[in-house]
Order: structure tokens, then sequence, then C-alpha cells
């Protein structure tokens, strides 16, 4: 069930990024991210998502939108065109504890 969408407009990702951060507390446990080619959706556990359409994985501005959902995605790859239908990718990565200290 899609809870809330975002009309993406070109060069305005910051718009973008404020609507992930306003929505997000909607959502529980952040599970998978899928980014098609014309849109992005993001899914809960529960199987809720919010969208934002108008951008899709050949964007560059998508990167940013990984980033603020923490996906574990490959960056080289991640604008490559794709037969399946979209890309999905795994949401709320964790960072190790201690990973930012130097042994």
């Amino acid at each position: 069930m899609i809870v809330a969408t975002h009309n993406y407009q070109p060069g305005a990702v910051d718009a973008a990024l404020e609507f992930l951060k306003r929505t997000r507390w909607e959502l529980r446990m952040l599970r998978k991210v899928r980014v098609w080619s014309d849109r992005f959706q993001v899914l809960d556990i529960n199987g809720d998502c919010f969208e934002i359409t108008g951008i899709g994985y050949s964007e560059e501005a998508v990167t940013e939108l990984l980033r603020a959902v923490n996906a574990a995605y490959d960056p080289k790859t991640i604008h490559d065109p794709t037969d399946l239908e979209y890309k999905e990718i795994a949401a709320g990565r964790r960072h190790p504890w201690a990973e930012d200290r130097v042994m």
C-alpha cells in the first residue's frame, strides 16, 4: 500500500530528500528499495511504501536518495540499464560497531 507520493522535479533533490525525511517515520523498519526507470519506492517490513515519481536508476540524483534510506547498493552499477522491471535493493543497512576507529 502506497502511503505517500512525491513528484520529483529535475534538479530538486533537496525537496525529495525532505519528503523522505518527513515520511520515513510513517513506516516501520525499512526493508527494501525498488528503483524503476521512472520511479523510486521504499518498502517497510509490512509492505507499506512511499514513492517518488519522476526519478529512476539512470539519474545521478538517485544515489543521494539511496544513501538517505541506507540502501546497500553498488555506485558503479546502479545507473546501468536492466532487463528486469525494476532493481531491488536492501535498505536499512547498519554500520558495525567501531567501524570508524583505526586499529
